[in-house]
């Protein structure tokens, strides 16, 4: 498969070609069409590591004024799944996931679960076959030009904001536990409860377990009368 447009959109190309074309197959597609490939899965998780030391490094150098709360909160805004799909619109990202049958004609290619795991996948793809300059390079390329603590209000990550509010009182443990998993591969449904020392203070649901958590954390904070 020919993936030179998608390598002229991100800027990079790629050595090791197996590589992009693994970032870009979902599980949907590696399960329809065995032929010895795999799934994005284990590149996303790379790539979520490699996103997170990119963004904490340029954080931490360019606002030294900055204490630690205020760059927790920024880079939860970055690295969050509404930010990576918003990231990912940028190159196009959802035409070029190859999917299964089920997963295409459910409208996966706009699924924001799918989308930005995507997008962690190639960060990994990029960062194995180039080293981590050229990864950090590509991260950097779709962060906003301007960053402060404001940032994270147009890209809401309620995770964060929960764990502020219950940071307050620091004999207080938050936790996430899933509580249930149905439907078919290609439109899975999560739900989570957000525990506080082992009470159910919000319940969550989404198409990913990152969704749904953000779901059970937003109703927490609703429930505590926070107000966006």
């Amino acid at each position: 498969m020919d993936f030179s447009e998608f390598e002229k959109k991100i800027g990079y190309t790629f050595k090791n070609k197996d590589l992009l074309h693994e970032a870009l197959s979902h599980s949907s597609y590696a399960n329809e069409y065995r032929h010895g490939r795999n799934s994005n899965e284990r590149l996303e998780f790379l790539g979520d590591s490699v996103l997170s030391i990119v963004v904490s490094e340029h954080l931490f150098t360019h606002f030294k004024h900055l204490p630690e709360g205020e760059l927790t909160k920024i880079r939860a805004s970055l690295v969050c799944e509404n930010a990576l799909y918003e990231f990912s619109k940028k190159i196009d990202l959802g035409k070029y996931i190859l999917l299964g049958k089920g997963e295409e004609n459910s409208g996966g290619r706009e699924r924001p679960s799918i989308v930005s795991d995507a997008f962690e996948a190639v960060i990994a793809a990029v960062f194995l076959d180039g080293g981590m300059e050229e990864a950090r390079k590509y991260v950097l390329g779709f962060l906003p030009e301007h960053l402060d603590k404001n940032s994270a209000k147009s890209l809401h990550d309620y995770k964060t904001v929960l764990q502020e509010v219950i940071q307050r009182n620091p004999e207080e443990k938050v936790e996430y536990v899933l509580k249930e998993q149905s439907g078919p591969d290609h439109n899975r449904q999560f739900v989570v409860q957000v525990m506080l020392n082992s009470n159910v203070i919000g319940t969550g649901e989404g198409h990913s377990k990152k969704q749904a958590e953000q779901m059970a954390a937003k109703e927490a904070l609703s429930l505590m009368g926070y107000r966006e």
